[in-house]
């Protein structure tokens, strides 16, 4: 009988098995409808993420808490969210016709509600995607709270708590803006529980910062290992709930149709519904300056390059900038369809017949006889990008008849993780590879890296990884995929849910042309294999710019047909 080998597995296939159980376990616990992220329910969930590691969450196996993972986390969690002992995920249910106040996290687009002092609850209206981040990033920072906890706590039986503790709970509750040198004593007790510096403190500190809460970072810290210390001394553990309408409608495309349908409403209104259309993922900026900015504001910036202008427009304080152009596209067939539906995707639709084209940054374009209609979505969530395309490439069903629609190309511009090179470069992918499954998805470019040299930037071509999260990338198996003969350039969050919808709309159901066009370019936002340049490292700044600009203008050049 053979000698069974004792076999040992690699960091990434350890990685590749704990993003697979935190899938599992997710889907799961949503299935049962409520755990207790710090109780035996949760465990799984904590013990996956502690294996994983994900290099977003730094220091998370670590004793002393990870400051740049919290800012991170909390920038996409409501205010007051650390204080709350029960977070409820619902679905659309109404919140916004009572006296609730919407809070949007400032780096996530979603409306949540403080239903009273212990419980928040988080709307749901992007689809799984938006359920998995939410319960990495809580997860997370339950694990950081235990680790306040365990720092502070020094008995507890008989509730006894550290000097450091104590006079943080003191300038905590004084709920009173500080003064510098009141700012820097409490930083000094707070260094102690976190296991942090002094000046890493300082570094941080206003980043956690609002206009309102300039302190907001002791509160936060507070809160977190208060609720924590209440979990072990009373028992009373942090609780997550799924409402039973959000258990009964995911999945199901409600949001996705109900957008789908008002885009196609309003084609139908402007007589646009026969004509060609490209579909194209961007932001609701990019498009819609790439062809008017330069001529509407070529008087002010006499001399200056188009990126120069396409920079000044990006700047926070361009608003009457920006206004100009967007009355100038308005009057020249633009529409714009804010979302009423819940999925967070505000539209455009250009009609290219009422462009005045000779006056455009296109005045070669060849748009033929039919003019085409170009329909841009602002970026989706993860899967939400199969929901919404899904909806979006079905015919148009009007009473008992339908009509297809004559899509012609579907073009996908958005930020991505690069795994060789740095913030700003480009990559071009010829596949998608689905993290934690065997799905791959190959498709033929329209786009090639040869377009885009010339122009200063580096690019990248070859597949890439759709990953379940971004706060779930890991160092060991983005190194694995680059490494290895999958070769893979960067990863990102909804291209393989794109190319199936494309793939099932134009092979599978005839319910648009099977030879549609597909586009899909990446301008890199962080490179997760080099330390220091995660996503919770900060973001482009005017970095994304150029090559944001640059791919929408080459898409845009296809579309009008420049030679």
């Amino acid at each position: 009988m053979k000698e069974i080998k004792n076999i040992s597995r690699s960091r990434a296939q350890e990685s590749s098995a704990a993003i697979e159980r935190l899938y599992i376990t997710m889907r799961h616990l949503f299935n049962r409808g409520f755990y207790k992220p710090m109780g035996v329910s949760g465990e799984t969930l904590r013990e996956a993420l502690l294996a994983l590691r994900p290099e977003i969450y730094g220091s998370i196996a670590e004793e002393k808490v990870e400051l740049s993972g919290l800012l991170y986390v909390i920038e996409r969690l409501p205010v007051g969210i650390e204080e709350c002992r029960y977070i409820n995920l619902t679905s659309d249910e109404g919140y916004s016709k009572s006296h609730f106040t919407p809070i949007v996290p400032p780096k996530r687009r979603r409306n949540c509600y403080r239903i009273d002092e212990e419980q928040m609850n988080v709307e749901i209206t992007r689809g799984r995607s938006d359920i998995y981040d939410i319960l990495t990033h809580l997860t997370f920072i339950f694990i950081e709270s235990h680790k306040i906890k365990d720092r502070v706590l020094l008995d507890d039986i008989d509730v006894e708590v550290t000097r450091d503790w104590k006079k943080l709970e003191q300038t905590v509750l004084q709920n009173k803006k500080l003064s510098l040198k009141e700012k820097e004593i409490a930083l000094s007790h707070v260094a102690n529980i976190l296991g942090r510096t002094f000046a890493e403190l300082l570094d941080i500190y206003d980043a956690f910062g609002t206009s309102e809460k300039p302190d907001r970072f002791l509160h936060v810290i507070y809160w977190l290992g208060k609720i924590a210390i209440e979990e072990v001394v009373d028992n009373n553990k942090r609780t997550i709930t799924f409402s039973p309408i959000l258990r009964e409608r995911l999945g199901h495309h409600i949001h996705g149709e109900i957008w789908a349908n008002n885009i196609k409403e309003v084609l139908k209104q402007n007589d646009l519904l026969g004509r060609p259309i490209h579909i194209i993922s961007a932001n609701m900026h990019s498009v819609m300056n790439s062809i008017f900015a330069t001529s509407v504001l070529k008087n002010k910036f006499k001399d200056k390059s188009d990126f120069f202008v396409f920079e000044e427009l990006s700047k926070s304080g361009a608003h009457e900038l920006r206004s100009k152009v967007e009355n100038v596209a308005l009057q020249q067939g633009m529409y714009f369809l804010p979302d009423t539906s819940g999925t967070n995707i505000d539209v455009q639709i250009f009609d290219t017949a009422k462009i005045d084209i000779a006056k455009s940054a296109f005045p070669k374009a060849k748009i033929g006889a039919e003019k085409p209609v170009i329909i841009v979505m602002d970026y989706a969530f993860g899967e939400q990008a199969y929901e919404t395309i899904d909806e979006l490439l079905k015919p148009y069903k009007q009473g008992k008849t339908s009509s297809l629609l004559n899509v012609e190309s579907v073009s996908i511009m958005g930020k991505a993780g690069i795994l060789e090179g740095g913030k700003g470069d480009i990559m071009i992918p010829n596949a998608h590879i689905n993290e934690g499954t065997a799905d791959n998805y190959s498709f033929e470019n329209e786009l090639t890296a040869s377009m885009f040299e010339g122009n200063d930037i580096s690019v990248f071509a070859g597949p890439m990884v759709t990953v379940l999260g971004t706060s779930l990338q890991n160092r060991d198996l983005l190194k694995f995929f680059h490494d290895s003969t999958w070769a893979a350039i960067g990863l990102e969050m909804e291209g393989s849910y794109y190319q199936k919808a494309i793939q099932s709309a134009s092979k599978i159901r005839k319910s648009i042309n099977p030879n549609v066009k597909v586009r899909y370019a990446y301008y890199a936002s962080d490179n997760p294999l080099e330390t220091g340049s995660t996503l919770a490292s900060g973001g482009l700044g005017t970095t994304g710019v150029k090559p944001t600009y640059l791919i929408t203008i080459k898409i845009l050049v296809q579309i009008f047909n420049v030679k």
